[in-house]
């Protein structure tokens, strides 16, 4: 097993290089004058052609793409990030802070996820194709149309607006995070739903569950030695995207309900073309991604170790 996940290492690497690249070759190349952008939200006024070209100098802006990536990418080796182009603070302890909000909003989304889908599908396995069965599809395929944005703002109007329960802006309490974390939570309770319905029907069909049977073997230990391990395998197939997308939903919904975190730190950091700040949050999304798909391998050869054995 180690061996096939030391052979993984140079595809992450591969993926974070190739990542860093083009997200510099598209800010670098994007529409407007860099320069002037970091100006203008350095000093928050009209920047004069003196002060415009100070900033180009300073942020090696003149010196040319490869120039400017290198000196960039070259302390990423040992783990620095830079400073803000805007206010020449160290961008990592500043990305750690952002990561703080948008951590606890994503596992959140998660728990709420998985505690929704998971006795959602149990339910609806107990009667394939019986009322239950329809109730759970109907609500997974509602929960996966309705975009994270709009499903937070409907949120918002509900529980804030007309019922006032819960806030609807800012990280203050533990309350705050209810409806962020609902809001991508819910369209992860749908597609979890999905695989880990088809999973368990999948799982209970196979041709070996009657012979167990008939040698008088319990059904909760066949569900808890042969169904969930066969079941567990699409769903890990899935969590690991899941988790990506709830760290980029996070991102969406932190804006919606003016949340610090990620969101906000990236959103300033692309409209003052700070670049140093969004590579950061890049390569963390990219690196988060690697990472994921790593773990993901090591539960599939934890879950079947047949698939261990094909890299032997």
């Amino acid at each position: 097993m180690s061996r096939g996940i030391l052979g993984l290492l140079p595809r992450a690497a591969v993926v974070l290089t190739g990542t860093a690249l083009a997200t510099f070759a598209l800010l670098w190349n994007a529409p407007g004058d860099p320069a002037l952008a970091i100006a203008l939200a350095r000093y928050d006024t009209v920047a004069s052609d003196d002060v415009v070209d100070h900033v180009q100098v300073e942020t090696d802006l003149d010196a040319g793409f490869l120039t400017a990536f290198t000196a960039w990418s070259g302390p990423l080796l040992i783990g620095d990030f830079g400073r803000s182009s805007v206010t020449g603070r160290a961008v990592w302890p500043e990305l750690i802070d952002a990561i703080s909000y948008t951590v606890p909003l994503a596992f959140a989304g998660l728990a709420i996820g998985l505690a929704t889908s998971v006795p959602l599908a149990a339910i609806a396995t107990r009667a394939p194709g019986r009322w239950m069965d329809r109730i759970a599809v109907a609500l997974a395929s509602f929960g996966a149309a309705i975009p994270a944005y709009w499903l937070g703002l409907l949120l918002i109007l509900l529980f804030a607006l007309h019922l006032a329960w819960l806030p609807a802006m800012g990280a203050r309490t533990a309350v705050h995070i209810l409806l962020p974390a609902l809001t991508p939570g819910l369209g992860v309770a749908a597609s979890l739903t999905w695989f880990i319905r088809s999973g368990i029907r999948e799982a209970r069909g196979q041709p070996f569950l009657p012979a167990f049977r008939r040698r008088g073997v319990s059904n909760r230990a066949i569900g808890r030695d042969h169904v969930a391990p066969h079941a567990a395998i699409p769903v890990v197939t899935v969590l690991g995207p899941e988790m990506a997308f709830l760290l980029e939903g996070a991102v969406m919904v932190e804006v919606i309900f003016a949340r610090p975190g990620l969101g906000s730190f990236l959103v300033a950091a692309i409209t003052a073309r700070d670049f140093p700040k969004v590579q950061a949050v890049v390569l963390l999304a990219a690196l988060l991604f690697v990472v994921v798909n790593l773990l993901i391998d090591v539960v599939y050869r934890l879950t079947d170790p047949r698939i261990g054995e094909r890299d032997a």
